[in-house]
């Protein structure tokens, strides 16, 4: 392999360093395998997908396993994880070739998110509720990773960052040393990756708190990790809208918007929609914690929309949330058509002058098209639809510049006329 600076010995562990045992465990190699590029490497995306991998000479690496990465020239380009059952077939974790996969590495990349979050935000401040990692954003690609008080709940993405789950858990306990764990992988990501996480018994629902009100969370329920601390700061600027005013939180999942506007926020009125009849219960739980007297409602939302509009009952305040609409590009342009629909019916359900708070989380989706389906969907509204803000995740998902999938979400801020 050619290079400028070829590291001695790019990937080892000391036996002095406190996380030996983990990264025994974890089965980090000394020698590295080497993966070679179809072509030359002319992105900076942590990404590399299956059809940009030549086929291997001689015995594939690993699943999982850290490897050293060439492209067609045989120039040094990175290291990181590699998956051969994977779409993504190695997720870069750094570009400088003096940099070793290793427990200090990973030392270095967490102290980094953690000093994110404690000292430049000061999310303590606010929340015990808070991401530590964001993946990519993070450059920790393949891993997720939230707090909960003192539950630590770590997501997998990746075959390898789950192999190095000793490693990574071994560096957590230095920043978290009360920390209760919980990992897990949702099906689809150990279908994709060829892994079989085995999680701990899923811990019993707790309670948390953010801006001064209490949310139940159950980890390992709907929301896997346990709660959308991505929507907090989209929470507490909804609550300044509200004073005074009747709110339809639509697809409200655990009601986190519709607490924010009535408990902090003085709404007058508070209704929830939801499908997913678990939500609908977790939602009134939660808005009794808080005092917090909202009405919810198990049903479709589509069906009730229609139903509502033909009443033409109007509400000030309309929030539309949905899930992600799709995992795949493939269906992304039937994603925005049912944006288009849900869109057109909030509008409809917006009172003169009143406001619509629209999200879309599925990261497949660029906020320009987003932004496309609310303009569709005002104009067979008939609606005019005055854009005075656009926002996203809170501070605590950071996103690589790299990598535009990291801004998921978008939450699209109107005043409809």
């Amino acid at each position: 392999m050619k290079s400028k600076s070829r590291s001695e010995n790019p990937l080892r562990t000391s036996s002095e360093r406190a996380g030996h045992s983990a990264t025994e465990e974890a089965g980090i190699a000394e020698d590295l395998a080497v993966v070679s590029l179809r072509g030359e490497k002319r992105f900076s995306h942590p990404w590399i997908f299956q059809k940009g991998i030549a086929k291997p000479n001689g015995k594939r690496p690993q699943n999982g396993s850290i490897v050293d990465i060439q492209d067609s020239e045989g120039m040094w380009v990175g290291r990181g994880i590699y998956n051969g059952h994977a779409r993504i077939a190695l997720r870069i974790l750094t570009e400088r070739e003096d940099e070793r996969i290793d427990i200090e590495f990973f030392r270095r990349r967490i102290r980094a998110a953690v000093e994110l979050r404690r000292t430049m935000l000061e999310l303590d401040k606010v929340s015990n509720a808070w991401r530590v990692i964001n993946s990519e954003g993070d450059g920790l690609s393949g891993l997720v990773v939230d707090k909960f008080d003192d539950l630590i709940v770590m997501e997998f993405f990746s075959s390898g960052m789950y192999r190095l789950k000793p490693v990574i858990q071994s560096v957590l306990v230095e920043f978290f040393p009360e920390a209760r764990f919980y990992w897990f992988a949702e099906e689809h990501v150990q279908k994709q990756e060829a892994i079989d996480v085995r999680s701990p018994e899923i811990p019993k629902p707790m309670v948390i708190h953010e801006h001064g009100l209490k949310f139940q969370i159950t980890p390992g329920g709907k929301h896997k990790t346990g709660f959308f601390v991505d929507q907090r700061d989209n929470r507490k600027f909804l609550s300044t809208l509200t004073p005074g005013k009747s709110v339809l939180d639509l697809c409200c999942n655990s009601g986190g918007f519709g607490v924010y506007a009535r408990a902090l926020g003085g709404a007058t009125r508070v209704t929830g929609i939801d499908l997913d009849e678990t939500a609908i219960a977790l939602a009134q739980t939660n808005a009794r914690l808080n005092k917090a007297d909202n009405e919810y409602i198990h049903v479709d939302m589509f069906h009730w929309l229609r139903e509502s509009n033909e009443n033409k009952t109007k509400f000030d305040v309309v929030v539309l949330d949905p899930a992600k609409l799709t995992r795949t590009r493939e269906e992304v342009d039937k994603a925005l058509r049912k944006y288009t629909d849900m869109n057109r019916l909030a509008i409809q359900a917006t009172a003169a002058g009143g406001i619509l708070l629209t999200c879309s989380c599925t990261g497949l989706v660029p906020e320009s098209d987003f932004l496309e389906s609310i303009r569709r969907a005002a104009y067979q509204a008939k609606r005019d639809v005055q854009i005075f803000r656009v926002s996203g995740a809170a501070g605590d998902h950071p996103w690589n510049v790299q990598v535009q999938e990291g801004r998921y979400l978008k939450a699209v801020w109107a005043r409809v006329n």
